[in-house]
């Protein structure tokens, strides 16, 4: 046991172009915090996040991006490098307010990537003038505040559907009822109002916006709808 400690001791003074090859303490804060910071993650996301949406590539995408901005953060502050942090961050912030090329994302989901890179940065950045309780506290207010509005956004969240319809003949004032009858035959949901778009007589289609309270068992219809 003394030789592998003394093993242990001798690591730590062993230098690379100047660079330790350990340093025990500092490599236990780090993967201490990691773990931390990957537990709120994986409740924000996996619990909170994803029984809603059950959107699986954002479960990807979040569980990855707030451990990355956590090691990118946690490293930089090592090195003490203020003006490479600070640029850092500035391209964080960029990121995180730009849509993607392909499909742009939705509000709620860059709401959630926001939080989870405040959540990254606040347990990265935390030095030894801020308690554990302090840190922990900001952890678990965040994922309070997202849990309970998460259960009252639901309770009152109204999605829109837009739909491609054929029978145009439907779309007349008179027959607004017909309309919704069939609409709520056809899709399944619980109609309560509608919009009428664009109208091609040419090929005999309309596009329809359709308005219906969600419930959780109807995630899916929501990937290409807006909220209100």
């Amino acid at each position: 046991m003394d030789h592998l400690c003394s093993l242990l001791l001798d690591l730590e003074a062993v230098r690379f172009f100047g660079i330790k090859l350990i340093n025990y303490q500092d490599f236990g804060q780090l993967v201490a915090r990691f773990i931390f910071n990957f537990g709120v993650t994986l409740v924000l996301v996996r619990f909170i996040y994803y029984p809603v949406s059950r959107r699986k590539d954002y479960l990807f995408s979040y569980l990855l991006f707030g451990s990355a901005i956590f090691l990118l953060c946690h490293i930089l502050l090592s090195a003490g490098d203020k003006l490479n942090f600070e640029f850092a961050l500035g391209l964080f912030a960029i990121f995180s307010i730009i849509r993607y090329r392909t499909n742009p994302i939705p509000i709620k989901e860059m709401t959630y990537l926001f939080v989870l890179t405040g959540i990254a940065v606040i347990n990265s950045l935390a030095v030894k003038k801020i308690s554990y309780a302090e840190m922990a506290f900001a952890n678990l207010s965040l994922l309070g505040l997202m849990f309970l509005l998460e259960r009252i956004y639901w309770v009152r969240r109204e999605v829109r559907k837009n739909i491609l319809y054929e029978k145009i003949e439907l779309i007349l004032p008179e027959k607004r009822e017909e309309l919704l009858a069939d609409l709520k035959l056809r899709t399944g949901l619980d109609i309560h109002r509608i919009e009428i778009g664009n109208i091609d007589f040419l090929r005999d289609t309309v596009k329809i916006s359709v308005f219906y309270k969600a419930e959780k068992t109807q995630a899916l219809w929501n990937d290409d709808s807006a909220e209100r």
